[in-house]
């Protein structure tokens, strides 16, 4: 072979930003650029002289484009140490030239997977040749550099214009590439395990369905074996939970979820604790929507007849949730919950936030206020105050399994959507019919509240929530002297997150004036409950299923 005279950089790229830049000046210093398909085309068109990859590999491009650069002729000059004799050698029997520098960005499969495509066109954004590219560069990082980010390019033209690449540079370049094709792949892994597995049948004979995902158990893509978790870096955030902890904000790159679709209309930036108690706000305030388990039951909605619902969160925990027929009245009802706790926390409503609410939110001073809409008057009004974050939120929360970090790992389940199992009256009274959406309401509310969790509720408003507390009574006595510190009459119902071990809340319930209890059971001293709670005439009713929030 000829002696190899010039440096050569592989440049295949699906993104062109920056590209032409950082060609020109690769091109000004003498390298020869090796390219493919569009991105050859882009470079002649911008008058950079260009060298077809099948010219190298001496083979054309195939399979509609499926196959260019996956040929000993690219990988052997990739992977070749400079420093071993025996690879030179074999390069030069081989006739190989080695390729110094890579820059490769690949086929968007991450904003394809949430498109709506169908399974065959997703599948055709799968990048194969791209990735083998970046990770044979970056196996070799010594004697290639490898870009993927054109954040990059500048810093790597102005080192090779001054004939210096740092070790140290160069090995941060390898490591964005490994995390950059951990993440590309645990997307298509992903989008495969939860996609229902009879959509592959179904689009032989039909095709082009919007792609339809797998509810959770659904065969063994549920838990598998490697656990595939594709983020990205949406921004680094001011400081974590505290001012010493640094911290950065990861969304998932194949579907955003209900964060990653809100909008911010004013305000500061969100911080991290702004964002995790946005995130429960939001989602307790979607939880009051329309539920199958209701129905199958034959049990009264509590959303029936009061479409609005105000959250209201303070330091990740509610101190407010209510439903309303207008957002005013579920505000109200919500601030009426805990009109101190509220102070510098979050609102979410689930309605068009009107003029007089935003009113009765400025009066406050609140982190956060998000609806998925607003009055051109009630933004006026918000904008008005101008470190209130107001968030536009587009979508309602559908991660169907959610992650804890422990050291080491993650913890891994399903979401709790599971509402109630049964609904068993367990006591010699049975509860008015009047209280039974009241019930509803707290057993849903409870899910959200941090346990052990009581709710204390009254016309499908919190009126007392406790929670947080090592023990049950302690969270019913925080409840009920809540409750009991508010106007408005005598709360009637109690909901509480899971059994109660001893009579002792029951007791405590009777003697302010509660007069039905939900709760899911499950105590081996449950008699003693019942016996209280026939003792004073207290109807009771149990689930069947528990809501442990830690």
């Amino acid at each position: 072979m000829e002696q190899q005279t010039k440096k050569r950089a592989l440049v295949s790229v699906y993104d062109k930003s920056g590209i032409r830049e950082l060609a020109l000046r690769l091109s000004g210093a003498g390298w020869e650029i090796l390219s493919t398909g569009g991105t050859s085309r882009y470079l002649r068109d911008n008058d950079i002289p260009v060298v077809d990859v099948s010219s190298v590999t001496g083979f054309p491009e195939c399979l509609d484009g499926r196959v260019k650069t996956l040929h000993p002729a690219i990988h052997a000059g990739l992977l070749a140490r400079r420093d071993i004799r025996s690879h030179r050698e074999t390069l030069d029997a081989l006739g190989i030239g080695t390729i110094d520098l890579v820059c490769v960005n690949l086929y968007p499969f991450f904003e394809k997977a949430r498109a709506g495509l169908s399974l065959e066109e997703t599948i055709e954004f799968i990048d194969i040749g791209g990735p083998a590219m970046l990770r044979s560069a970056a196996k070799n990082y010594r004697d290639v550099i490898v870009l993927t980010d054109p954040a990059d390019y500048g810093e790597a033209a102005g080192g090779l214009a001054n004939g210096v690449i740092g070790a140290g540079f160069r090995k941060r370049l390898a490591g964005k590439v490994f995390a950059l094709t951990s993440a590309y792949d645990a997307a298509v892994a992903r989008y495969l395990l939860e996609l229902d597995d009879s959509r592959d049948e179904a689009e032989d004979t039909t095709g082009g369905a919007a792609n339809r995902l797998a509810e959770p158990g659904a065969g063994a893509a549920k838990y598998p074996e490697f656990w595939p978790l594709p983020l990205t870096k949406a921004r680094d955030l001011r400081y974590g939970e505290n001012g010493h902890q640094s911290a950065a904000l990861y969304l998932s790159a194949g579907r955003p979820g209900a964060l990653g679709e809100m909008e911010q209309l004013n305000g500061k930036e969100l911080g991290y604790n702004n964002i995790r108690d946005l995130d429960l706000a939001w989602k307790a305030a979607c939880a009051f929507r329309p539920d199958d388990d209701l129905s199958r039951l034959g049990l009264p909605d509590p959303a029936r007849g009061c479409p609005a619902c105000c959250v209201a969160v303070k330091h990740n925990t509610p101190c407010g949730i209510a439903l309303g027929a207008t957002l005013a009245e579920a505000y109200e009802k919500a601030y009426a919950c805990d009109p101190v706790s509220i102070y510098g926390g979050i609102v979410a409503s689930t309605v068009r936030v009107d003029s007089a609410t935003a009113a009765k939110l400025a009066e406050l001073f609140l982190e956060i206020v998000a609806a998925p809409d607003y009055d051109e008057e009630a933004l006026g009004i918000l904008k008005a105050k101008k470190n209130l974050r107001v968030i536009k939120a587009r979508r309602e929360p559908s991660d169907k399994t959610e992650c804890i970090a422990v050291d080491g790992g993650l913890l891994v389940q399903d979401t709790d959507k599971k509402f109630v199992e049964k609904w068993e009256v367990v006591t010699k009274a049975a509860p008015d019919p009047a209280d039974i959406q009241d019930m509803l309401f707290g057993m849903k509310a409870v899910t959200f509240v941090k346990s052990n969790a009581i709710v204390v509720v009254r016309d499908r408003a919190a009126v007392g929530i406790g929670g947080g507390q090592t023990n049950r009574i302690w969270a019913a006595e925080q409840a009920l002297s809540r409750a009991g510190a508010l106007a408005g009459g005598p709360a009637r119902v109690l909901a509480s997150d899971a059994f109660f071990p001893f009579g002792d809340v029951a007791e405590a319930a009777a003697a302010s004036g509660i007069r039905a209890i939900v709760q899911p059971g499950g105590s081996i001293r449950d008699g003693e409950s019942i016996e209280v709670c026939d003792k004073h005439g207290l109807a009771m009713v149990f689930t069947g299923t528990r809501h442990f929030k830690h």
